[in-house]
């Protein structure tokens, strides 16, 4: 009781009293209406990013290496995962002042390019390959290690065709370059269609000279030790612990994944001089990086304390109309194919422009909140009903909310939105949104903290789930100008904190069609 007495209102805090051992403080919710409306519309894309919260954050340099596929190799469900997962990241990071460095990793290099370049010999078709380089390289692949099992003489050839690459052969090297640059054309296609992009494409040829200055470097120090099979190891444990050895060389003298990714971290810190380095791969790689890691620190690297490994689970069950998934694109296509069937069922459909565009969009959406919704360490079984569901949490969910909000302010148009009086939203439907929107720097704040997209997932789908709720009863067609004006105000405070989530998860807004929409709100509203 003394302590309400010592208390003081000011503009903030209309009224206080006391209960059974608690002190209550009554908010001016005109005040608060103003304030997170006026705070929305003024920072834009930045709200929430500018929050105290956030005050004070140097400026770093972060390099996020993420999707990394394997040429000629499936580009299977753990790539797709590394992708939306990455760009998240990367989203996140920039979002909040960072200077971001996105690297592609290509598996570019290694033992499965002496069977491609002798399979190629064998099998490969110039023509195929310029039409469809992942789909050929992938076929080529697959039989030439079939025929590699059965018949020694192949095998012989494929592991002399990668000593001919080691050595620098130029004409092996230009068969390499050539399936290496008609892949990354590919990939580059398939990206844009995610909606996204990397500043570098590096790969593991790159480190093919540098990791032989790695193991001169380990032997220097010692720490290289030569096995009777006449491969060489790192014993990280320094007393034989079996689990704690690492090999880096093959007999052959030819490098070793691990190597590589020493030489690869080592070149990023000369050439980046960076404060984090963030890998992004399933947590099937978690003893790999614990050992490049370490191996970096016994190097003498002080700065291997900035890399980081966000290990995800694994996806179990994905799999389209013609079976497994072979390539990033088989998923993209079987997205739109499922949303374009999902959309014929709604007779407004034949009025889209670009049906293709605005499937794709929303069926993607539905597969980065189905991927995000859990910890990202967590497995999960993958289940595309789950995922095209019309009703409950999904990402068609959240695209349907977003157009639906921007129907309403093409529909009304800017009129409504220069009268605007804050004293007309005090519904508690416009408080629980209010109260809402004023917590999205405390999400952006915890996902930035431990790198986990489903706290902003979450609160999409609440701020949505409010949306829908408020859409249903606070009416602007048959309101005074003054409170039209001002649930538009709101609406549109929300379309655009909605925008700012999606986009920082990877997700593209979707604008249109607002028939199509409204028949879908009203089932996932219920």
């Amino acid at each position: 009781m003394r302590l309400a007495e010592k208390l003081k209102c000011d503009t903030v805090v209309s009224e206080i009293s006391t209960g059974q051992g608690t002190v209550n403080f009554k908010i001016n919710r005109e005040l608060l209406t103003k304030t997170v409306l006026q705070q929305v519309m003024e920072d834009g894309s930045k709200y929430g990013l500018k929050s105290e919260l956030f005050s004070g954050l140097p400026q770093k340099k972060i390099i996020v290496e993420f999707s990394s596929p394997n040429v000629a190799k499936k580009f299977h469900v753990g790539h797709l995962r590394s992708t939306i997962i990455g760009n998240f990241i990367a989203n996140l990071k920039e979002a909040l002042g960072h200077q971001v460095t996105r690297i592609n990793y290509l598996g570019d290099w290694g033992m499965q390019f002496g069977l491609l370049g002798t399979g190629f010999q064998l099998f490969g078709y110039e023509e195929k390959l310029q039409s469809n380089p992942l789909q050929h390289l992938f076929e080529v692949y697959v039989q030439v290690n079939k025929e590699a099992a059965d018949d020694k003489n192949v095998a012989k050839s494929a592991h002399e065709f990668f000593q001919r690459l080691e050595l620098g052969d130029t004409q092996a090297l230009a068969l390499w370059q050539k399936f290496r640059d008609l892949s990354i054309e590919e990939y580059t296609r398939i990206y844009k269609r995610l909606g996204i992009h990397f500043d570098e494409y590096s790969g593991e040829s790159f480190y093919r000279e540098k990791s032989q200055e790695v193991l001169k470097l380990l032997d220097s120090k010692g720490l290289l030790q030569k096995t009777v099979k006449g491969t060489a190891v790192v014993d990280l444990s320094g007393n034989g612990d079996p689990s704690s050895i690492c090999t880096v060389m093959r007999s052959d003298g030819t490098s070793l994944y691990t190597t590589r990714d020493l030489a690869a971290a080592i070149d990023r810190m000369d050439k980046y001089n960076f404060d984090k380095m963030i890998y992004v791969t399933d947590k099937g790689q978690k003893k790999h990086f614990q050992q490049v890691f370490q191996m970096l620190q016994i190097m003498g690297y002080d700065w291997a304390e900035r890399c980081q490994h966000v290990p995800f689970g694994v996806v179990q069950g994905m799999k389209t109309r013609r079976g497994d998934v072979t390539f990033l694109e088989d998923v993209l296509n079987e997205i739109r194919l499922r949303m374009l069937q999902n959309m014929a069922s709604v007779k407004t459909t034949k009025e889209l422009e670009n049906p293709q565009e605005t499937a794709e969009r929303v069926g993607l959406a539905a597969l980065i909140i189905q991927d995000f919704r859990g910890l990202l360490l967590s497995d999960y079984q993958f289940s595309w009903d789950r995922v095209f569901q019309s009703r409950g949490d999904t990402g068609v969910f959240l695209q349907y909310t977003h157009a639906r909000l921007h129907s309403l302010e093409e529909t009304f148009g800017c009129g409504y939105l220069n009268d605007f009086n804050t004293a007309c939203l005090q519904e508690p439907q416009s408080v629980s949104i209010l109260q809402h929107l004023l917590r999205f720097d405390e999400v952006l704040y915890r996902s930035s903290q431990d790198l986990q997209p489903r706290h902003i997932v979450s609160y999409l789908l609440t701020l949505s789930h409010l949306a829908a709720v408020a859409h249903k009863t606070l009416h602007i067609k048959s309101s005074p100008p003054e409170v039209a004006g001002a649930r538009l105000h709101l609406f549109k405070a929300v379309r655009c904190v909605l925008a700012n989530g999606m986009k920082l998860l990877g997700i593209t807004p979707e604008h249109r069609h607002k028939d199509l929409l409204s028949v879908r709100m009203d089932q996932n509203s219920k």
